[in-house]
């Protein structure tokens, strides 16, 4: 595809880069190949989302997703915004000057309601025009900009480099919450794995109002991640089993639990991730 020669071309994986991997912490080449993975990634995820919603029509966009008090209208209003507002952080992160991901609350949500309505065609057009806005973003950032930090929706602090991780996380849950054939299950494997880590790291690890668990997709030890907040002297962590594709849709709320086991009790209740 010509945005995947595109992307790799800007990003030469085979060069390095000794300032970036002393003003990151990390190695170059590792970031870097993360970066172009997860862009790449968000490319094929948003054509699979586009060739589902061409088989909708106007009446089933009215429909209840699976988002409480969502329409699919409202699902794929919010993602062509959401695309906007990533690209808005990329440009902050590319030029130093603070451009935040929505102007407000009330704007983003407001502008949810106004479009969530639109007829079929506007809405593909949007998410193709939208998604290309990001793939262009992201293919502009220089490879040195990548550590540069900016502020999510909510005051989460993340560097450019994460960023298309973030947007993919977006393109493939809300695929699944449109409700429409596209479940969980049928997620890449990959991106569970990085969605697993993503939330186990940042979203539940020493969260108070999460119980320590034990999350486990198989019998060895090299199968278990923990999180949730730490465990109190002679508190054992709860421990959850299943498969990656079905911890990551109870960690996200997209199921109820369904193929988990615990066999402390019942599965913990999860606050909303907000």
């Amino acid at each position: 595809m010509q945005h995947t020669e595109r992307i790799a071309r800007t990003f030469d994986l085979l060069t390095t880069g000794a300032d970036f991997t002393r003003s990151s912490g990390a190695d170059y080449s590792l970031v870097m190949t993360d970066y172009v993975r997860d862009a790449l990634a968000v490319q094929e995820a948003t054509d699979r989302l586009l060739t589902a919603v061409a088989a909708l029509d106007d009446a089933s966009l009215a429909s209840p997703s699976e988002l409480p008090g969502w329409t699919r209208g409202h699902v794929l209003a919010h993602l062509a915004r959401n695309a906007d507002g990533l690209v808005n952080l990329l440009t902050w992160a590319r030029t130093g000057q603070e451009t935040p991901m929505y102007a407000d609350a009330q704007t983003r949500d407001a502008e949810i309601r106004r479009d969530a309505a639109r007829p079929l065609a506007v809405h593909l057009d949007d998410l193709r025009t939208s998604a290309t806005r990001f793939d262009t973003a992201a293919t502009a950032l220089p490879p040195e900009r990548l550590p540069y930090e900016v502020t999510l929706r909510g005051g989460v602090r993340e560097r450019a480099a994460g960023l298309p991780l973030r947007r993919l996380g977006e393109v493939e849950l809300h695929h699944v919450d449109l409700g429409i054939g596209y479940t969980v299950t049928d997620l890449p494997a990959t991106f569970v794995e990085s969605q697993l880590t993503l939330l186990i790291r940042t979203r539940f690890a020493g969260r108070p109002d999460i119980p320590p668990l034990r999350l486990a997709t198989g019998p060895g030890e090299e199968d278990v991640r923990h999180t949730g907040r730490p465990a109190a002297p002679g508190e054992s962590p709860v421990t959850v089993t299943g498969s990656p594709a079905a911890l990551l849709g109870w960690l996200t709320g997209r199921t109820d639990g369904s193929g988990l086991s615990c066999p402390d009790g019942p599965l913990p209740v999860l606050p909303a991730l907000g």
